[in-house]
């Protein structure tokens, strides 16, 4: 596996350890249950006609009482009606969430992937050591408000585009990487899953999988190709998205990583000081013959 040379073994260990300390992340076949069908077929940009390979939708189950009984997720799921949906739509923060975006941020600094994610990024001299500053370093890159489209006021932040999702002029889905979001917007029949992505034959994924690619329609508009963790909780994609964030002042940094099983590549995009867009994509499972 030739791409296997590019791996960077430092963030590997690290994030293997956020893997490790993941309590929170939802057991597959247990905890939710998904519905991989057929594979996704091509769709050419700025259309938003795809085929569907997959007639029923991604999530068949998810133990909703245990999701919300795990407080990042309850504060996180709070978080998901925050947003005006399309860029160029000034976004008005009420006081109240305002006061969810601390509690969100208070809750998964408390759990043990978030202190390891700081420990390192402190040891790289990347974040204060003190929390509150911490606190107030990921409030900047996740929730300060910035303008994405040119016209309007300040539309966006990093949290609202990688985990609630946006569009673009109505045009073009952006975002939307997050799976609680996927399932709750699919349970509202606002999304229509269309498949997997997948290269090839050797590459398809099982329902095991932590990692996806997938295509999806989403209010009537269609996103060719879009990925994100399943299962994991909010706490370790905030951890793994951050820590890539401080350890480079690129506009895009891409990094390959081995997590648990998955050779992922992480993507992400700045925005002036906070996260423009961040997700992970799917290079390789090893429980899978290549």
């Amino acid at each position: 596996m030739a791409r296997g040379q590019g791996i960077n073994q430092e963030l590997s260990g690290v994030l293997n350890e956020l893997w490790k300390l993941d309590v929170n992340r939802m057991k597959p076949g247990k905890d939710y249950k998904i519905n991989l069908q057929g594979k996704a077929g091509f769709v050419a940009e700025g259309s938003n006609n795809a085929r569907d390979s997959a007639r029923a939708p991604l999530f068949s189950y998810v133990d909703e009482k245990k999701l919300k009984s795990m407080d990042t997720y309850a504060h996180f799921i709070s978080l998901l009606d925050n947003y005006e949906m399309s860029t160029g739509v000034t976004e008005h923060v009420t006081k109240e969430e305002l006061q969810e975006n601390h509690l969100f941020l208070d809750a998964i600094l408390k759990t043990e992937v978030m202190k390891c994610a700081h420990r390192y990024l402190v040891r790289k001299g990347l974040a204060k050591s003190d929390p509150a500053q911490f606190k107030s370093q990921l409030y900047d890159i996740w929730f300060n408000l910035y303008r994405r489209d040119k016209s309007g006021g300040e539309d966006s932040c990093g949290f609202e585009h990688v985990f609630v999702g946006e569009t673009k002029h109505g045009k073009e889905i952006m975002g939307l990487h997050n799976w609680v979001q996927f399932y709750h917007q699919e349970k509202n029949n606002h999304v229509d899953y269309k498949g997997y992505k997948a290269r090839n034959n050797k590459d398809t994924p099982d329902e095991d999988d932590h990692v996806l690619n997938l295509q999806f329609s989403w209010n009537g508009l269609v996103k060719p190709v879009g990925s994100c963790f399943i299962g994991v909780s909010p706490e370790f994609e905030v951890a793994l998205f951050t820590i890539v964030f401080f350890l480079s002042d690129e506009r895009v940094t891409k990094v390959t990583v081995k997590v648990d099983e998955y050779l992922l590549e992480i993507v992400v995009y700045r925005f002036g000081r906070s996260i423009g867009t961040s997700y992970p994509k799917m290079i390789s499972s090893n429980n899978r013959d290549f």
